[in-house]
C-alpha cells in the first residue's frame, strides 16, 4: 500500500513539474495549465490518502472503491474532450465568418479599383501595329 502512495506522489509531483515546465517554455497556456494542475493535484491527493477513495466510494454507493478514481478520470477526460470539441466548433465558425468577410472586402476593393481607374479609349481598342507582329 505504501508503494502505491509513493508512486502516486511521484506521478502527481512529476506531472505538476512537467506542467510548470511547459508553461515556462510557453508550450501550454494558462487555462489549460490550470486544468492539468488540477489533475496533478487530484492524483497526488487521491494517491496519498487512499482512505479518501474508500470514503468517497461508500458515499457514492460504489462497492469496489478503487474503481472510483478510474470513473472520475474517465469522466474528466470526456468533459475535456467535449470542451475541446466546443472550442474547435467555435473556431471553425469564426474562420468561416472571417473567410466570408474577407471575400466581401476583396470584392468591394475590386469594385472600387474598377470605379476609380480612368478608362482610356486607346487602351480598350488598339489596332495591331507592325512592331507587335511576330517575325
Amino acid at each position: 500500500m505504501l508503494d502505491a502512495q509513493i508512486t502516486a506522489a511521484i506521478l502527481g509531483v512529476g506531472l505538476a513539474g512537467a506542467i510548470f515546465y511547459l508553461v515556462r517554455r510557453d508550450h501550454l497556456h494558462g487555462p489549460f495549465a490550470a486544468w492539468w494542475l488540477m489533475v496533478a493535484a487530484s492524483t497526488l491527493v487521491l494517491g496519498m490518502f487512499p482512505a479518501l477513495v474508500i470514503w468517497l466510494g461508500k458515499l457514492t454507493g460504489i462497492n469496489y472503491a478503487p474503481v472510483l478514481p478510474i470513473i472520475i478520470g474517465l469522466s474528466m477526460v470526456l468533459l475535456r474532450l467535449l470542451k475541446l470539441d466546443i472550442d474547435r466548433s467555435r473556431q471553425e465558425r469564426q474562420m468561416r465568418r472571417l473567410t466570408q468577410k474577407l471575400a466581401i472586402l476583396e470584392q468591394e476593393l475590386e469594385q472600387l479599383r474598377k470605379a476609380s481607374a480612368p478608362v482610356r479609349p486607346t487602351d480598350s481598342v488598339r489596332p495591331p501595329s507592325a512592331s507587335n507582329t511576330p517575325s
